[in-house]
């Protein structure tokens, strides 16, 4: 029985699309190794992953199915995606681990002179000990086998989703939401922000998450200093801004967005940005479309929160959202590329009111074939009052 949301054919579509691209730049495997690459070509979904000792590796091959090399601990797990071909090793081994079995594999499906790709794109690992990745390369040299980048072949194939994997991230959105629109039975003054926190997550869970492994925020008055932090014991107290950004996952998919909250009435110089937000999600809403470029929807949000002066500190005004709570593209003013359908991104403007006072929102957008489409319910102009 899978264990996962979407069928095989969704899998095999991937693969196809996979070697696709191994053939065109001439390389005759993909080595992946890391939680968001295993579950995009083989479906895993584990926790594990919190255990660092064990590494897990799949091979796609240029031609015919992908290829496990995991340790023994994992078998059932992955018995139950759709690769069949399951190498397994007892680990953690101190003298071994698992590379003698991966370096034999690799050489099992790439043949003399090949390049086993690795991906390469922003945001990338090869999980593995350095010492490790130093046997591989030379076994690898030794039998006559080359290393080389995957020219960001996944994490295009990654940045456009599938109807079945834009349904996923919309049910996602939709757990957060509904958590959202109860934060005024947790949060009021008096209360601390850690319990707020603590009890927000209880929320996303309520409401259909299946873990929350991204939760931020901060409270203070008139606007907060920084956007990542964990919380304090710090009281609500009137006058304060509440801001909570979670990236709560349900069936392997993330959503990504925040919600802003004053303790009593705003100050005017509060609403006035929080308005201004909106408009900026709005503006940039209107433009993503197919054809469009990433860094013009980073110029029509920074026209109305900075000005044009090009954005803060914080960098970027969104990213990428799916497999992982950030993925490429980034809103930047570099970033040119050109906006497909099945492209699932976050709207995420920021002001700054004052020297450590700001305010961030942020939305979860899909770009379809001739239109685009909220995955969250935006944000109304008015700051929610608690």
């Amino acid at each position: 029985m899978s264990q996962s949301a979407l069928p095989e054919t969704e899998y095999r579509d991937r693969l196809a699309r996979i070697q696709t691209g191994l053939a065109a730049a001439g390389a005759g495997a993909l080595l992946l190794s890391t939680d968001a690459d295993l579950r995009y070509v083989a479906g895993f979904l584990t926790r594990f992953w919190e255990s660092p000792t064990r590494p897990w590796f799949l091979l796609v091959p240029a031609r015919g199915d992908p290829v496990a090399v995991i340790p023994s601990i994992g078998q059932a797990l992955m018995a139950r995606t759709w690769v069949r071909d399951i190498r397994c090793w007892r680990a953690p081994d101190m003298s071994d681990d698992g590379v003698s079995l991966l370096l034999h594999t690799i050489c099992d499906l790439l043949p003399a002179g090949g390049t086993l790709a690795l991906p390469e794109g922003l945001g990338t690992t090869l999980r593995m000990p350095y010492a490790d990745q130093r046997r591989l390369e030379a076994g690898l040299a030794a039998q006559g086998r080359r290393i080389g980048g995957d020219g960001r072949l996944l994490e295009r194939l990654r940045s456009v989703k599938s109807p079945a994997e834009i349904t996923l991230v919309r049910a996602t959105c939709a757990c957060a939401g509904r958590a959202f629109a109860r934060v005024p039975e947790i949060a009021a003054e008096g209360v601390p922000l850690s319990q707020v926190f603590r009890d927000f997550q209880a929320l996303c869970l309520a409401e259909g998450a299946d873990w929350v492994p991204y939760l931020a925020g901060a409270a203070a008055p008139g606007g907060y200093g920084d956007v990542i932090s964990p919380a304090d014991d710090r009281p609500l107290a009137r006058g304060d801004v509440l801001m909570l950004d979670t990236g709560l996952i349900r069936q392997g998919y993330f959503c990504d967005f925040d919600r802003n909250f004053s303790l009593g009435p705003p100050l005017p110089e509060v609403a006035r940005a929080h308005e201004r937000l909106i408009e900026a999600t709005q503006a940039a809403f209107a433009l993503a479309r197919p054809g469009a470029r990433v860094c013009d929807l980073f110029h029509a949000m920074d026209r109305i929160v900075t000005g044009g002066a090009g954005g803060s500190g914080a960098g970027r005004l969104g990213h990428g959202l799916g497999l992982q709570l950030t993925e490429q593209p980034s809103l930047i003013p570099e970033d040119e590329t050109v906006l497909e359908p099945g492209m699932v991104l976050t709207l995420e403007p920021g002001i700054d009111l004052a020297p450590g006072r700001m305010l961030v929102h942020e939305e979860n957008i899909v770009v379809q074939a001739g239109h685009t489409e909220w995955l969250t319910g935006p944000a109304d102009a008015a700051i929610l009052e608690l």
